[in-house]
């Protein structure tokens, strides 16, 4: 594995100190409360030292020991374990089996004496459960066989709490709240001293080797398990961390969170509890002490006690990403949470997220490398500046000081290489547009977007349009040089667009079509500037193009004023009459322009309606000059005026067939005669001169449409009158007429048809007519009749009604008083309003009514 600098070792008391050049003293037991050092010796002494730490300017740190005092036991035997217990000022010391308390201070004994018996080893309870602050749990090995007794220790005196046998002799114990972990001969087990129940944990030879039991947080344990593996295990039994590789003869072990250290006979190893690699290596010899006190890791051998000063985690981390060891370096971070205040961690560990994000991102890995950068919250200015000319020469950004990352720039991350600068490249257009429009932008959208613009530019990506044409910041100035350097001029229109510089950018798309600047974007952009100038709501603008539009295409430019938006349109800002003298060079241009204000707009103004009929007339008589056969064109331009002569009733009639005479327009002469109502003149066009019998009927109908069935009739009539002309003989005419009087039998008379035929006609010659003739007659008396039937239906329901009013009979004598004029009446002739009043006649006739009366006269009848 690789090594991880965690910890120094610091010399604390040197043997001089301790011993001078008495070489027989060692070193048996130590315990360190704050600053106070205590040390028991093999010769029964007790020694009290006070311990400064000394930072150096350097950051070297150092330890300087002062001996307070020392104190023999008086028992001849080595002191073979101290406990301090702060909260009572006492310090319990186990000497020849005897757990004696003695202060902290003088190190005298207490005045009464007070110690425990009989204890071959004791632990603290460190999560008591007596909840008295003035009191110490106490748990002794006892050197009664197989036996384990609880005490509650005060400043002065000690209670017994329990006595709990175990299966096997125990050898070691931890304790935590009412749990006990004990060592026994052959196997590790977790035992409740309340409830009695236990749980075996793994087997294990005290024999062979030393035990270790160590509480090392709430409920959980670290203990020397089988095969050199340092093992975990909670008061439930269950290993919730995976364990550490130790060595076969480890003597002790210690935890300084995230780390456990452990001690064998040549070496302090450290292992991370986090991911449970071994992390760094100590050679240490002669080593047989290694414990922890409240964060101090404390070493010694039987001469010299040494502290194992952790390094800052912030060091190590740094020191881990200097080494590219990302992972690594995220797992201690998160795990010194729970060391550091919350509002400090937070700081930190972004940075840290940031700069493993910037070692991922060297390293190419770009997945991993956005997941630090979102979760570390990174100011993307950071990642963007690392590429050359991205952020606008306006941006105030500096980097971070101390810097994320080693790299000047790109250039030198990459060291030149095209294909990972490009890959660079790539991942920050995905990364700019996956945030731009996140919170991570706020504050810095335009130098996204700027950034954005110029990396889409640069790599001709489709993306720089959608960038223009939505909502974005870029940087006019900045983003105009880089678009033009790189030749988008296509795109440089959109921006000036976006910045309402629609001039500058109408400009620049004109000289690309022109061919006076190259870019082939938009094949379609003579197109897009039609559409543009359609939407476009600066007249003048509208105005100076319209000359180079029209000029390149008369039917699609003429689009600038036929296809604008129908609110403008409605307004009419561009006036119709000065856009049709500014179409006068372009003919088809005008035309279409007609077309739109008389049959889409439908403006009613006759000098439209005739400009556009007398246009039509002209390009016909034109193209007719030019060819006998009518060509596709004629005939679409013929239909398009006879449909405008029928339809519209605005043109001056009389003005268009001025100019039709002379021509072969029969069937517009007809339509005209038709408007001018001389059925008889259009009827003769349409029979004698067009012989289009079929053309003739439809002229009926359309000349009656929305009018009164007599008006149709009156045509039909006409029609027919005009194939019996006595004067013609053409039987191609009699054929007409029969078909006529046959298809449309309901258009006529029949009574008048019938004065009208010639006598020679046969009745099989005209049965479908008189068939419908007479269906028509008999169909015509039955609906009478049936409106007659309803007439006289409702007839007598109004009769009934009139009984019922009449149903009351009304009194009449000379006592009643006029309403009006409170007169008796002198004869029988009155007026009864609907609410029973009755008046003079002469009173009712008089104007000036007694509003009383007009009040309560009935507002649903007026009638007397």
């Amino acid at each position: 594995t690789m090594s991880v600098k965690a910890f120094k070792l610091v010399s604390a008391v040197e043997r001089e100190m301790l011993m001078g050049d008495r070489n027989y003293i060692n070193i048996e037991c130590i315990e360190c409360c704050g600053k106070n050092l205590y040390i028991g010796t093999n010769d029964c002494f007790i020694y009290h030292f006070l311990l400064d730490e000394k930072i150096s300017t350097a950051g070297k740190i150092t330890f300087a020991a002062t001996k307070q005092l020392h104190k023999y036991l008086g028992l001849k035997k080595p002191v073979s374990e101290l406990k301090a217990a702060s909260a009572l000022t006492r310090l319990l010391v186990l000497c020849d089996n005897t757990i004696t308390l003695v202060n902290m201070m003088n190190l005298e004994p207490v005045p009464t004496g007070a110690r425990i018996k009989g204890a071959v080893t004791f632990a603290l309870n460190e999560n008591p459960v007596s909840g008295d602050p003035f009191c110490v749990e106490v748990c002794i090995i006892s050197v009664k066989r197989r036996t384990i007794q609880m005490f509650m220790v005060f400043e002065d005196r000690v209670q017994i709490v329990k006595e709990v046998f175990t299966p096997e002799q125990p050898c070691a114990v931890a304790v935590d709240g009412y749990y006990l972990c004990l060592a026994l001969t052959t196997q590790y087990i977790i035992l409740n001293y309340n409830t009695g129940v236990s749980q075996d944990l793994f087997p294990y030879c005290s024999d062979e080797k030393r035990p270790i039991v160590k509480r090392i947080g709430r409920q959980e344990f670290l203990l020397a398990g089988p095969g050199g593996l340092g093992m975990f295990a909670t008061v439930d039994g269950i290993s919730q961390r995976a364990p550490v590789h130790w060595s076969e003869n480890v003597i002790g072990a210690a935890l300084c969170f995230p780390y456990v250290v452990a001690l064998d006979d040549e070496f302090i190893t450290v292992h991370s509890m986090l991911d449970q690699q071994q992390k760094q290596t100590l050679p240490f010899k002669e080593g047989h002490i290694l414990q922890d006190f409240e964060g101090k890791v404390i070493v010694a051998t039987n001469k010299g006690v040494y502290m194992l000063v952790p390094l800052p985690l912030e060091k190590q981390i740094q020191d881990l990403l200097a080494s590219h060891r990302v992972e690594e370096a995220l797992v201690l971070a998160k795990g010194a949470r729970r060391n550091i205040p919350k509002e400090k961690f937070q700081v930190m560990y972004k940075r840290i997220l940031q700069q493993a994000g910037f070692i991922q991102f060297a390293q190419l890995q770009f997945l991993e490398a956005k997941e630090l950068f979102r979760s570390g919250q990174l100011d993307v200015r950071e990642l963007i500046s690392l590429y050359p000319f991205l952020l606008p020469t306006s941006s105030s950004f500096i980097r971070s000081h101390p810097p994320l990352h080693e790299y000047a720039d790109l250039n030198q991350l990459t060291q030149g290489d095209q294909e990972k600068m490009t890959k660079c490249k790539r991942f920050l257009m995905s990364y700019l547009n996956e945030v731009r429009s996140t919170e991570v932008a706020n504050g810095y959208k335009e130098d996204i977007d700027t950034a954005l613009l110029k990396l889409y530019a640069e790599a001709n990506h489709e993306s720089l349009l959608d960038l223009l044409v939505s909502e974005n910041f870029c940087l006019l100035t900045d983003s105009a040089a880089w678009l033009e350097k790189h030749k988008k001029y296509f795109a440089l229109g959109l921006l000036y667009h976006y910045n309402g510089q629609d001039a500058a950018a109408l400009q620049l798309w004109v000289k690309i079509v022109d061919g006076d600047i190259q870019d082939s974007t938009r094949s379609d952009l003579y197109e897009y500037i039609v559409d543009f100038l359609t939407f476009c709501s600066d007249q003048d603008l509208v105005w100076k193009y319209s000359e180079w539009v029209l000029q390149k295409n008369e039917e699609v430019g003429v689009q600038i004023f036929t296809k604008r938006p129908l609110e403008e349109q409605e307004k009419n800002s561009i006036n119709p009459d000065d856009t049709i003298s500014c179409l006068t060079k372009y003919p088809k241009a005008r035309v279409k322009y007609l077309e739109h204000l008389v049959l889409e707009r439908k403006i009613e103004k006759e000098k439209y309606h005739t400009h556009l009929a007398v246009l039509y007339l002209e390009a016909i008589l034109q193209l007719k000059s030019m060819t006998r056969d009518n060509c596709t064109e004629t005939t679409e331009l013929l239909f398009k005026l006879r449909s405008l002569l029928q339809k519209s009733d605005l043109y001056r009639i009389h003005f268009i067939l001025d100019k039709i005479q002379g021509t072969d327009l029969h069937m517009e002469s007809a339509i005209l005669y038709g408007k001018l109502e001389e059925h008889e003149k259009a009827l003769h066009i349409l029979v004698h001169e067009l012989k289009d019998f079929h053309a003739a009927e439809e002229y009926c109908i359309w000349n009656s449409e929305n009018r009164e069935v007599h008006y149709r009739r009156r045509l039909f009539h006409m029609l027919l009158s005009v194939y019996l002309n006595p004067g013609t003989s053409d039987c191609a005419l009699v054929v007409a007429a029969v078909d006529l009087l046959n298809n449309h039998a309901a258009e006529f008379d029949a009574a008048l048809v019938l004065q009208l035929v010639p006598d020679s006609w046969s009745v099989q010659l005209l049965s479908p007519f008189l068939a419908g003739a007479v269906r028509q007659s008999i169909h015509t008396k039955r609906m009478t009749q049936t409106a007659l039937g309803l007439a006289q239906a409702e007839n007598l329901i109004y009769k009934h009604e009139k009984v019922k009013q009449k149903g009351t009979p009304i009194l009449l004598s000379d006592k009643k008083v006029c309403q009006v004029c409170q007169n008796p009446f002198r004869e029988p002739v009155f007026v009864r309003y609907p609410n029973g009043g009755m008046v003079h006649t002469h009173c009712a006739a008089d104007r000036q009514l007694n509003s009383n009366v007009t009040h309560h006269s009935s507002s649903s009848s007026n009638q007397t």
